[in-house]
Parts: C-alpha cells; sequence; structure tokens
C-alpha cells in the first residue's frame, strides 16, 4: 500500500462522514458507522505519518507498523 492509496482511502472515508453526518439521524448502525469511520481516519493518518517518519530518517516506509496496515486494507472498500 502506498501513500497515495492511503489518500484515496481517506477521501472516501470523508465522504461516507459527511453522508453520515448530513442525514442527522446517526443511531443505531448509522452511529456504529460513524465511530468506525472516525477511528479508520485516524489509523490512516497515524499510518501516514509513520509512513513519512520513516522515509525522513532512511527507513522503508512500507514497513510502517505492519499491524495499522493489515487494519486499512481490511477495511477498504
Amino acid at each position: 500500500m502506498n501513500d497515495q492509496t492511503i489518500l484515496n482511502h481517506i477521501t472516501q472515508l470523508v465522504e461516507e462522514e459527511h453522508t453520515l453526518r448530513a442525514a442527522k439521524t446517526a443511531h443505531g448502525a448509522e452511529a456504529e458507522r460513524l465511530r468506525h469511520v472516525a477511528e479508520q481516519l485516524d489509523q490512516c493518518w497515524d499510518l501516514l505519518r509513520q509512513r513519512r517518519a520513516k522515509r525522513e530518517f532512511g527507513g522503508n516506509p512500507s514497513e510502517a507498523h505492519a499491524r495499522d496496515v493489515g487494519t486499512v486494507e481490511r477495511y477498504e472498500g
């Protein structure tokens, strides 16, 4: 997964978040999905920061916290 893929996923999540918030009826499953979207956004931004830090310090950014990469990939789509 490269940075652009992560940014594309962030864009999709932000659009979904806006749609859910615009409904103004976040109850039950919708409220849970909104919490889940917020969690995914946090994970994506954290992953980008980790990859940037690895790049800046000469590391391989694709090795940045494999657990977080797996989490992001699991929720794609």
